[in-house]
């Protein structure tokens, strides 16, 4: 069975192009993905920390704020005010408690919900207070010991940034290595691909281009040797059925031009040479043809 070029060397081609860029294809979205997911992390599990550790700090320095300021001015606190931050104070507190992700972070929040308890019944005890003077000063200290373990989340969270931002960039380097690397082999493939893709035609054309030229120049016992089973093969069984009928018809082809040309065999014979030259003119043509197509590729 004649196996035809276009579906044998074509579809391998092009199935050998599809691989290459499904490869490229799935590669990037892997490590994009992973590295989507290093920093998704990072946002997730420290920055949201880190402004829950800010929102507390300064909802317990409002509230502290407030305390001084009506201490200092002989007036009552506004309740409303320090009500309002307490419960902002303590929302934070509970979203934090529900994203721990570094050692000791759980302690550290541990604490500070202890501390924050203890803050807040010291700071309901003063505002009630018939003298709010040593009331005033312990809660300066408990302020301070809050405030200080606040920083320190801050900080823990904000190192823990830092290093994961770090880990992300070499994932980055690495990524972007491996995706150069993996390119450039899919490159190499594809280039000897089409080397020996177009180097198979072109040394077949050849062989037929010049097959033909001896033929069309009386060489009629030039045969054309094409391995395979495609069409070019199929071409150059026929040119060279023709050249050896050519050659085996040689001597009666000049017996015939030195006679009469009214003779009916005569004329037959004249007539069967036309149209194998003309057969061999368009077969010619073809080739050409199809070398042309080649050249432009």
């Amino acid at each position: 069975m004649k196996t035809s070029i276009r579906s044998k060397r074509f579809t391998m081609g092009m199935v050998l192009f599809l691989v290459i860029i499904l490869l490229l294809s799935i590669s990037s979205a892997f490590y994009l993905n992973r590295l989507s997911k290093k920093t998704s992390a990072i946002l997730r599990e420290n920055h949201y920390s880190v402004v829950y550790a800010r929102d507390m700090s300064e909802d317990l320095t409002y509230i502290n704020q407030g305390i001084i300021n009506s201490f200092l001015t002989n007036k009552n606190p506004d309740t409303v005010f320090i009500n309002q931050e307490f419960v902002s104070f303590n929302k934070s507190l509970e979203s934090e408690k529900n994203n721990i992700t570094e050692v000791g972070e759980d302690q550290l929040a541990s604490d500070i919900e202890t501390n924050y308890s203890d803050y807040y019944n010291s700071v309901v005890k003063s505002i009630k207070s018939p003298n709010p003077v040593i009331e005033v000063l312990n809660l300066q200290k408990k302020f301070e010991t809050l405030y200080q373990q606040l920083m320190l989340l801050s900080q823990i969270n904000g190192k823990a940034i830092e290093e994961k931002t770090d880990d992300a960039k070499v994932s980055a380097k690495k990524a972007a290595f491996q995706m150069t690397f993996i390119g450039t082999i899919c490159f190499l493939i594809a280039y000897g691909f089409t080397f020996i893709f177009s180097s198979y035609f072109n040394e077949r054309f050849y062989k037929l281009y010049n097959g033909i030229k001896e033929v069309v120049s009386s060489n009629y016992r030039q045969k054309i040797f094409l391995d395979g089973n495609d069409e070019l093969s199929e071409i150059s069984l026929a040119f060279n059925e023709m050249a050896e009928r050519l050659d085996q018809n040689k001597p009666k082809i000049s017996v015939t031009l030195q006679k009469d040309p009214g003779n009916d065999n005569n004329l037959n014979d004249i007539q069967e040479l036309k149209n194998i030259l003309l057969r061999i003119k368009n077969a010619e043509e073809q080739a050409l043809e199809l070398i042309s197509r080649i050249d432009k590729k």
